[in-house]
């Protein structure tokens, strides 16, 4: 959150509290800057500035604060600490290690504790890309460090920090403190530097996002894809697979770096991502997923000014990589919680209430957080990018609450979750009449080149069956689907397929749960041919119980758990070819 040890200036007193906002008077500050509150020093921002009353949030629990303690002024925003050894990591929404608060303290955080975001006393190699005379514009590297065996960390001069190196050390061992670049104009660059969470980091220039964010689920890539740099929203009800998903885009979306976000989940559920994730595997690298990870936990039992900073301090983590030129994938577990914190500060300031009692600003603080995704020049001259995905959970699943609505205006790709789906153990409990994307026109051409110049034809065959399937089972439910004629008959077992076979996916199987692009299509291909050939039969005269008998049909539905699939699904078409020029008698 901050260095060690803060510069404390001017002191005011409390003159009310109300839960986490703090009024205090005679305090010299400035709106956001971050203040120490009472004997515990808790650790508050300032929101609002109203003659010689300051409004204070609170990140930490305010119970035994009362009017006439101290509250003193640091000079400085709540910032992060941006440096190596962030990677593994395991912070609160304050960017406060919870591994080292735990071994201080338990299993309880003591109110106003204080230990910085990035180890003082470990020492990293660092390697020099840059020698004395060299020139350091903003943003650029002057060295390196191995973070891990896999990433390279790299030391950037601040955003705001450029000019004539006079000095820099040699190849070594030192730590985040010690000074590593002197430059012409007095300023120094360390391991690390702060930023303040709620500014943007800058760059040079934005990019329109044109290749796929591959996650190696089949609906997501295929159907409703999502652009590298782009914004997606995951809205659910309760059980409905919202954290499962985000976690297995943890594990297999192909980013550099995962910040993983859970803000305001309930506590059993950190426990499982603080347990779980550990132990897995990285699948590209066969390190531990952590060795390319953020974790930040702000489960619901903690105040809730802190779940508000816990989605600045994760997306501020996120840039920072970026600005390295990698791909950064940023998960939001779940931004209801960060609005109901919003609609509870809101409250407590007496503030006017909008929708369903959310702060009339709702729309503006989750459009400022999703604008800053994006792949970007950085004033490196690298590109990076920052894709972020936001699960909501509207109560009772409805959609037309002000929290998704509201999302759906500033995101681009909709994985809407059915909790009729997970009811019927289909998942992921995307529904694809409901889902979209608006990314798809212009990653249409990466598909085509990529991977096959048939994708978008396959893709819209797939869409329209499943569509003409919801269309057909209305008439089903009348009349039951033995009085429709053979041909429409079809359509829907060939939507059963592609529900049962493409859609469908085991998230726990070895084989099933990652899928490349490559599989994906090839798999659907399959079908989409199945379908054709059928029609064709079924135009001929055939009739459709012989064509549901076919041993094609059969190995379609189990070739997604083969290791060798690749063999399989050609086995799979010379057989469909075969059995089908065998009915129609060629």
């Amino acid at each position: 959150m901050t260095s060690g040890v803060i510069n404390l200036g001017s002191k005011g007193t409390v003159y009310r509290v109300s839960g986490p906002v703090v009024v205090a008077t005679n305090v010299d500050a400035k709106i956001n800057e971050l203040v120490r509150v009472g004997n515990k020093g808790l650790f508050g921002e300032v929101i609002e500035i109203d003659h010689d009353k300051t409004i204070i949030q609170v990140y930490e629990d305010t119970s035994l604060l009362k009017p006439g303690d101290e509250v003193i002024t640091t000079g400085m925003p709540l910032s992060v600490e941006l440096g190596p050894g962030l990677l593994g990591s395991i912070y609160d929404g304050v960017q406060r290690p919870l591994p080292k608060l735990s071994e201080q303290m338990g299993e309880f955080i003591k109110r106003g504790a204080e230990v910085p975001g990035i180890d003082r006393e470990k020492k990293w190699e660092f390697f020099p890309l840059k020698k004395k005379g060299n020139r350091i514009n903003l943003g650029e590297s002057i060295g390196y460090v191995n973070e891990n065996e896999h990433t390279k960390h790299f030391i950037m001069s601040p955003p705001n920090i450029q000019g004539e190196i006079i000095d820099i050390v040699e190849q070594g061992k030192y730590t985040a403190e010690d000074i590593l670049c002197r430059l012409d104009n007095g300023t120094v660059i360390k391991m690390y530097q702060r930023w303040p969470v709620k500014v943007p980091r800058p760059f040079k220039d934005k990019m329109i996002p044109n290749a796929p964010l591959v996650t190696g689920k089949r609906i997501m890539d295929v159907l409703f894809p999502l652009a590298k740099g782009g914004t997606a929203a995951i809205p659910g009800p309760f059980g409905s697979g919202k954290t499962v998903i985000q976690q297995q885009l943890a594990k297999w979306s192909d980013t550099k770096v995962v910040v993983y976000i859970g803000c305001g989940e309930r506590g059993n559920e950190m426990i499982d991502v603080l347990t779980e994730f550990p132990k897995l595997v990285d699948p590209v690298t066969g390190s531990p997923l952590m060795d390319r990870t953020v974790l930040i936990a702000n489960t619901s039992n903690m105040p809730v000014a802190a779940r508000e900073a816990s989605i600045y301090t994760g997306i501020t983590i996120a840039e920072y990589y970026r600005d390295m030129g990698y791909d950064v994938a940023l998960m939001a577990d779940s931004t209801s919680r960060w609005a109901e914190a919003m609609r509870e500060i809101s409250s407590r300031l007496e503030e006017m209430p909008g929708e369903e009692g959310y702060p009339a600003y709702l729309s503006s603080r989750l459009s400022s957080f999703y604008e800053r995704a994006g792949i970007v020049v950085t004033l490196g001259g690298k590109i990076g990018s920052v894709t972020i995905i936001g699960a909501v959970s509207p109560p009772g699943g409805d959609f037309s609450e002000p929290v998704v609505q509201n999302t759906l205006r500033i995101t681009k790709t909709f994985w809407a979750l059915d909790s009729n789906l997970s009811q019927k153990r289909h998942f992921p409990s995307i529904n694809w009449l409901e889902s979209y994307s608006l990314y798809y026109d212009s990653l249409k051409e990466w598909f085509e080149s990529k991977i096959s110049i048939d994708w978008d034809r396959t893709r819209t065959e797939a869409m329209k069956i499943l569509q003409k399937e919801a269309e057909l089972q209305e008439i089903v439910q009348l009349v039951g689907a033995d009085a429709l004629p053979s041909d429409q008959q079809f359509i829907l077992d060939v939507a059963r397929m592609l529900r049962e076979i493409f859609l469908q996916q085991d998230s726990y199987h070895e084989v099933d749960e990652f899928h490349s692009l490559k599989r994906q299509f090839s798999l659907l291909n399959a079908i989409i041919r199945f379908s054709r050939l059928g029609n064709n039969a079924i135009k001929s005269g055939i009739e459709i119980d012989k064509l549901l008998k076919l041993e094609s049909r059969a190995e379609l539905s189990k070739v997604r758990y083969r290791k060798d699939f690749e063999r399989k699904i050609g086995l799979i078409n010379e057989t469909m070819s075969k059995e089908f020029k065998a009915l129609l008698g060629e």
